[in-house]
């Protein structure tokens, strides 16, 4: 039976020794491979030889200028006109102008032959002239509202039976005059009426059809 070790002393244990070692084998297939790459390199065929390349001078990089950017929208401009196909070259272009040229010749020609007029009308003699018509006397001029339309400037006996009406219905139309003048007095008496028993169908102080049926049915005693 074997004694523990002693406290504050590490286990001594038996050494591991290798029983077996493995290593990454070579490719000789790949090196192989690379010598005869690099030996066909070296190698010149027949009728060809070496060539040194030019180095550039000294001081020939400071010498480079670099070229502008093109611009952005001349880029867009050709593809769009790559994309749309309007972009017309010089013969389209040749054609183009042919086309108008020869539309504007046609224009000038047919302008050139209505202009002058026809000769046989001219040696006929003038065109007889158009006695001009007398105008029809001036009427009176109608009422732009219709017949029994009355509003503020008329005058007559309508406006006098207005007023009277009027005078009938309490408190619109008190201590007026019958004179038989539309007034500013009697529209704004006619515009009372109006609001007061809800006529919506004529003009705010016009005396219109919906204003006369409305006052005439109140007032027919």
């Amino acid at each position: 039976m074997s004694t523990p070790p002693a406290p504050g002393r590490p286990e001594r244990r038996r050494t591991l020794e290798p029983t077996r070692v493995l290593r990454r084998r070579r490719t000789e297939a790949l090196a192989q491979l690379m010598r005869e790459h690099d030996e066909a390199m070296a190698a010149v065929p027949e009728g060809y030889e070496h060539v040194p390349l030019p180095r550039p001078a000294p001081g020939a990089e400071d010498a480079t200028q670099e070229l502008p950017p093109v611009a952005r929208r001349r880029r867009v401009q050709r593809r769009e006109q790559a994309d749309t196909g309007f972009g017309f070259g010089p013969n389209l272009r040749r054609v183009a102008v042919v086309v108008a040229v020869g539309a504007a010749a046609l224009v000038g020609f047919g302008s050139a032959l209505l202009l002058p007029g026809n000769a046989q009308g001219e040696e006929a003699g003038p065109a007889p002239s158009v006695a001009p018509s007398t105008a029809p006397s001036a009427s009176a001029p109608a009422d732009p509202d219709g017949p029994g339309f009355l509003r503020e400037g008329d005058s007559g006996p309508e406006v006098t039976e207005l007023q009277e009406r009027l005078l009938s219905i309490p408190d619109v139309y008190t201590d007026g005059a019958t004179s038989g003048s539309y007034d500013t007095a009697l529209t704004e008496a006619v515009a009372r009426f109006q609001l007061w028993y809800g006529i919506r169908g004529d003009e705010t102080g016009v005396y219109g059809d919906d204003t006369r049926k409305d006052l005439e049915s109140r007032t027919a005693s």
